[in-house]
């Protein structure tokens, strides 16, 4: 029997505010990362577009460059935290042999995603979902339907499970 030759696997795991994106963050590390080869952990968190394009809103109010500092500082500062908590679940579970990489992007979720997937060539794209019945993925679009649609790696979309708060002592 031949022996296998262990691949040097891209995993791109897309992570948001959601806790569905730390579950499947936590579902991949126990399930799809091994610590017998050379994976890189891509961690992926895509800030939403600037809100003010320019310095001028809708109504015809000047924003100051102060309100438009804060607001990217804030968006930066949520990114950081986002990929923080992510990192220290991966050293929680035991994932100190995988190599991880952060990319924090700004833009369109569903596009961002897609053109990383293909930019890094991932070999599997995890996502989380966020759960949104027939009605909210009409008016908001899914992103993981988008993604599993569009990249061209296979998508792994990790579902949260539903769990009673009186079942489990948790919220």
């Amino acid at each position: 029997m031949a022996d296998v030759v262990a691949k040097d696997r891209k995993i791109l795991v897309a992570v948001d505010e959601g806790e569905e994106s730390m579950y499947a963050l936590s579902w991949c590390l126990k399930n799809i990362i091994s610590q017998c080869c050379k994976d890189t952990l891509f961690l992926l968190y895509v800030r939403s577009a600037q809100a003010f394009h320019s310095s001028l809103d809708g109504t015809g109010y000047l924003f100051s460059s102060d309100v438009l500092a804060t607001v990217d500082k804030y968006s930066n500062d949520v990114a950081n935290c986002i990929i923080e908590k992510a990192k220290r679940m991966c050293r929680e579970k035991g994932a100190d042999e995988v190599k991880v990489e952060v990319i924090i992007e700004s833009g369109d979720p569903r596009d961002v995603i897609c053109r990383v997937a293909e930019n890094i060539n991932a070999d599997v794209l995890v996502m989380g979902s966020h759960g949104y019945g027939l009605i909210q993925r009409a008016f908001l679009g899914s992103v993981s339907n988008h993604c599993a649609q569009n990249v061209k790696c296979p998508v792994l979309i990790v579902k949260k499970p539903k769990s009673s708060s009186s079942a489990t002592g948790t919220k």
